[in-house]
């Protein structure tokens, strides 16, 4: 499975979501947009030619270029799940295109519940 991780850049998204993403052991492959370049990623693409499975998006701070890329997500039919960082107030929009918006207290608590949540839904 091939999960395109969508994000803010308004945060430490190396350290506070890749790397523990990384370092999670799950079976799949993530698509880190920015782990290697700051450089724009061509995410319409990859949501077009349908190259990934599921986007995970972390949505705590909101981010015109992620709506726009939620939005691609939602037209291409790729499936998405949204996490929020306890605390943080995500857009109620955002049960227009998922059904799948969960909170997280820590990086440990996101990596805990997107494996449930693949377990869930994706097993």
């Amino acid at each position: 499975m091939k999960i395109y991780v969508s994000h803010s850049r308004e945060f430490d998204f190396k350290n506070d979501l890749y790397k523990p993403l990384r370092e999670s052991g799950l079976p799949v492959e993530f698509i880190l947009p920015h782990e290697n370049s700051d450089e724009q990623y061509d995410s319409k693409l990859l949501l077009e030619r349908h190259g990934s499975d599921l986007v995970m998006a972390e949505v705590s701070y909101p981010a015109t270029g992620q709506g726009i890329e939620l939005g691609w997500a939602d037209a291409y039919k790729t499936d998405i799940v949204c996490f929020y960082k306890s605390g943080s107030t995500p857009s109620s929009s955002l049960q227009v295109i998922t059904d799948t918006i969960i909170e997280y207290v820590d990086e440990r608590d996101l990596v805990n519940k997107l494996t449930q949540a693949l377990k869930l839904n994706y097993a």
